[in-house]
């Protein structure tokens, strides 16, 4: 199972299993949907970004501001980040695509009291930037 990672990025590209073991570990502690804690390893959904090119770090201002990621799962559920969500220069948190625990390729967003955006399956991520004729619409 690979995660295609394409739209406003320098290299579009898919990343496979052995991929992903190449980009940064992380572990995150996270609580499931019955309240119990669960531990889940995988990529910080910023490093996949960086390796692709999005416009991150410095290049995340002005009008990139309004730049969002699509995330699209297997079944069709689809959920939404804005860039600055991201990117460690605005924030502390860190949105994992796990891929141990439950999977394949799960993104956990730990931080959050609903898990409506803990896709599930994740197949691919578009960047999109607000307003554009490549905005991706339903």
């Amino acid at each position: 199972m690979r995660v295609r990672v394409d739209g406003l990025v320098d290299t579009p590209r898919s990343f496979s299993a052995e991929d992903l073991q190449k980009l940064p570990r992380l572990t995150v502690e996270a609580t499931d949907h019955g309240g119990a804690p669960v531990r889940f390893e995988g990529v910080a959904l910023a490093e996949v970004l960086k390796a692709v090119g999005a416009p991150l770090g410095d290049r995340l201002r002005g009008p990139a501001l309004s730049t969002f990621l699509l995330v699209s799962a297997a079944d069709g559920y689809r959920a939404v980040f804005a860039l600055p969500e991201l990117d460690a220069a605005f924030t502390d948190t860190t949105v994992l695509l796990a891929d141990r625990r439950e999977g394949p390729y799960r993104l956990v967003v730990a931080h959050e009291k609903r898990q409506g955006r803990w896709v599930r399956q994740v197949r691919s991520l578009t960047v999109v930037q607000a307003g554009s004729p490549n905005e991706v619409h339903p």
